[in-house]
């Protein structure tokens, strides 16, 4: 999607960053967030049915929007301290898994962006 293409995370997407929590941890967990890292945390509600978004492991999505102004920061570390938060199953953030990333146009076009740190 090339309105997810940018030089900075959250410069183009404004959602947040994804963060699947236990159910019975979703309010420890955003408050545990914005109190380590700011921010805003949202529980991401449904839009065909009433309730949370669920997970297929019955989990909940809250959606963090970091301050955007702050630049240049360490995504690994701050994947790390999501992760290490009780009742955060995983995050959103896919922090050394890709060698290369598609974004493709309305035109048809399809733009290539490449990691050429990750070693293979």
């Amino acid at each position: 999607d090339e309105k997810k293409n940018s030089q900075e995370l959250g410069e183009k997407w404004k959602r947040g960053i994804p963060v699947e929590v236990l159910p019975l941890a979703f309010k420890i967990c955003m408050r545990e967030i914005c109190k380590q890292l700011g921010g805003d945390i949202v529980l991401r509600e449904g839009t065909e049915k009433i309730g949370p978004v669920l997970t297929d492991n019955g989990n909940f999505i809250i959606d963090w929007r970091f301050d955007t102004e702050t630049k240049n920061r360490n995504w690994s570390d701050i994947n790390k301290t999501l992760k290490s938060i009780p009742g955060v199953v995983e995050t959103g953030l896919f922090i050394n898994m890709v060698t290369k990333a598609y974004f493709g146009g309305s035109d048809g076009k399809v733009d290539i962006k490449e990691n050429k740190n990750i070693k293979v």
